[in-house]
């Protein structure tokens, strides 16, 4: 089966989109099939593209038997509103030119965001007459409403684009049975939108405690109790509630919060630490995959933030790395949300009120006292019977050919309960 994967993020990117659809790519490489990825250059999440792919307009490279297309995007060097519209503009202007030089595919799996993605898919779906996919990873309409990130028309437009993107998809995937909920309440069939769930990374359920030990000499930490928040520092992560609870926290110099990573919010974050004068909360910037194990393993507990109104439009891949290395977890979220459904039937941790940096420390506070080893040991267990690689996976690859072939095949996509 020829795949052509179209997604703005890629490897050498590690987290979020780019991981997904890496490792996705790859398995379906690997499982013989012939794939293509049309992309950007990397940028995310420190929105700075590399010196090895720096002043390109194309370019072209294989990775583990996946050709990966690159072309144009503008990377502005501060993401505001209408800086994220142009740099997604002008990425699906030029990812169009460069996918219809591909030869035609079997099946065409397209990532949202950018929701406008929906364009091409349309367009080459029937200049191709081919099926598209299209997994959406962000509800990115529901985003920008419930962020008041656009005006009122300009989140019109996203919702007809959104309607668009799924009347003309012959499968609608997304993360979990939340999100998919959500779609099917936007007037989708139940029986056309499936679930394609992140993969567990299983060289995580084996990290070392030495691991954690080297980390925390390294980088000078030895004898704290670690509380630790990685990943993207964005707005929908509202870590203003870690902020809260250190500031509350600040007489007792026992517990350092870490927060690990770039996003378009870390900058003022940090002015709000130093003005407070905060000297128990300390940033690391991205990690490399030593560190990163490192991390993971040092950590006493690991956190989820997500702002109040994101409990159905967007699952942070964080969750599944944070229980298969065995990190006790507490997830500052609305307890509606997938997230603290997750949270609560592992047993790997605890929920706190969404954007209440008192309920936050109040839990971790509470989890300090109890066997973290414990509460790790079940997260991981669930972690490596929810997402297991091979079902998940597998999940993909069938989903692709029902859709490419139905006709020739049995088999079908894990669709909603």
């Amino acid at each position: 089966m020829k795949i052509l994967i179209v997604s703005i993020n890629y490897w050498p990117e590690v987290t979020g989109i780019g991981a997904f659809t890496t490792y996705r790519a790859e398995y379906l490489a690997a499982a013989g099939h012939d794939v293509e990825v049309c992309t950007t250059f990397p940028y995310y999440p420190d929105w700075r593209v590399p010196l090895a792919y720096a002043g390109k307009l194309f370019a072209s490279e294989t990775r583990n038997g996946v050709c990966i297309r690159r072309s144009f995007a503008y990377i502005p060097s501060r993401a505001s509103t209408v800086k994220r519209i142009l740099h997604e503009a002008s990425f699906i202007s030029s990812v169009m030119a460069s996918a219809a030089l591909c030869k035609r595919p079997d099946v065409l799996l397209v990532v949202s965001p950018p929701l406008g993605l929906a364009v091409p898919a349309i367009l080459l779906s029937r200049l191709w007459r081919i099926p598209y996919v299209f997994d959406v990873e962000d509800l990115q309409p529901d985003s920008a409403a419930d962020l008041g990130m656009l005006p009122g028309p300009a989140v019109k437009v996203l919702y007809g684009l959104e309607r668009m993107a799924y009347r003309h998809a012959k499968l609608v995937t997304t993360l979990t049975a939340t999100m998919g909920e959500r779609i099917v309440s936007k007037g989708v069939a139940r029986e056309k939108v499936a679930l394609l769930e992140p993969r567990v990374d299983e060289s995580l359920c084996g990290i070392k405690a030495e691991e954690g030990r080297a980390f925390r000499a390294h980088y000078g930490i030895d004898g704290k109790f670690l509380v630790t928040y990685s990943g993207n520092i964005g707005v929908k992560q509202k870590l203003d509630v870690v902020i809260e609870a250190a500031a509350l926290h600040r007489c007792d110099d026992s517990i350092l919060f870490l927060i690990v990573g770039h996003g378009a919010e870390r900058a003022r974050i940090q002015r709000r630490v130093a003005d407070l004068g905060l000297e128990n909360v300390r940033f690391l910037p991205l990690l490399d995959e030593t560190d990163f194990r490192g991390l993971l393993s040092a950590s006493d507990i690991c956190l989820v933030t997500q702002q109040k109104t994101a409990s159905e439009i967007a699952f942070p891949s964080k969750v599944v790395t944070y229980l298969a290395a065995g990190c006790p977890v507490i997830a500052s979220v609305s307890p509606v949300s997938e997230v603290a459904q997750i949270a609560k039937e592992s047993g790997a941790g605890t929920v706190a009120a969404a954007e209440d940096g008192a309920a936050l420390l109040e839990a971790i506070l509470e989890l300090r006292n109890t066997d973290l080893l414990v509460l790790g040991n079940s997260g991981r267990a669930y972690a490596s019977r929810r997402w297991a690689a091979e079902r998940v996976l597998g999940n993909l690859e069938r989903s692709l050919t029902n859709v490419a072939f139905p006709m020739k095949s049995l088999a079908h996509e894990e669709t909603l309960p």
